[in-house]
């Protein structure tokens, strides 16, 4: 096996050299320190790389320090709203107040005079209700509705059964939302 190696290389010399001639013309004529002079080493594309996942994880430190503080202020906003939700309708109050203590400081007033006052005091409370949307609930001659009402009593009446009689005390409405249902006694029929 050996000879015929030896053969195949003696038989064509000149496949062999023109081979390596043509290897050793393309090195001579391309240089290889024009090749690294263009492309950046290793190690400045690694500094390169740290230097940018540097800048990337500062930034994302910096976004998330950022939604951090939106965060806590977006806290402090809600526990404030909420600690003074009431200001505004405390400072409508005031007035009402006001007016209850300089009806208290007449001396030698008549009950009209009394009566006149308390009546004017009322009319500021309900303007004052319905700037904060409070509304009364007055349900006398209504169906019965156990989600504003609180029944007390049934009576018999004429009146068709589960209608509100009468009301012993008034309910109030925020918006929506039931603050206070109204007291109230319901018909029933008449038992005979």
């Amino acid at each position: 096996m050996m000879q015929n190696s030896e053969n195949s290389k003696s038989e064509h010399p000149e496949i062999d050299l023109d081979i390596h001639a043509d290897t050793a013309e393309n090195t001579k004529d391309k240089p290889i320190e024009s090749e690294a002079a263009s492309q950046p080493s290793l190690d400045q594309l690694l500094k390169e790389a740290e230097l940018k996942a540097a800048e990337h994880h500062d930034a994302w430190l910096r976004a998330k320090a950022d939604a951090e503080n939106m965060r806590k202020r977006a806290q402090v906003d809600v526990a404030n709203a909420h600690k003074y939700a009431v200001e505004n309708f405390s400072s409508e109050l005031l007035a009402v107040v006001d007016s209850l203590e300089a009806a208290l400081t007449v001396e030698n007033a008549s009950v009209e005079n009394f009566k006149d006052g308390m009546e004017l005091t009322h009319k500021q409370l309900i303007t004052v209700f319905d700037k904060f949307s409070i509304k009364v609930i007055n349900p006398v001659g209504e169906k019965f509705d156990p989600h504003q009402h609180q029944a007390m009593c049934t009576v018999d009446s004429e009146l068709v059964p589960n209608t509100v009689v009468q009301v012993m005390q008034k309910g109030y409405r925020l918006h929506d939302r039931i603050i206070r249902p109204a007291l109230v006694s319901v018909s029933k029929t008449k038992d005979t």
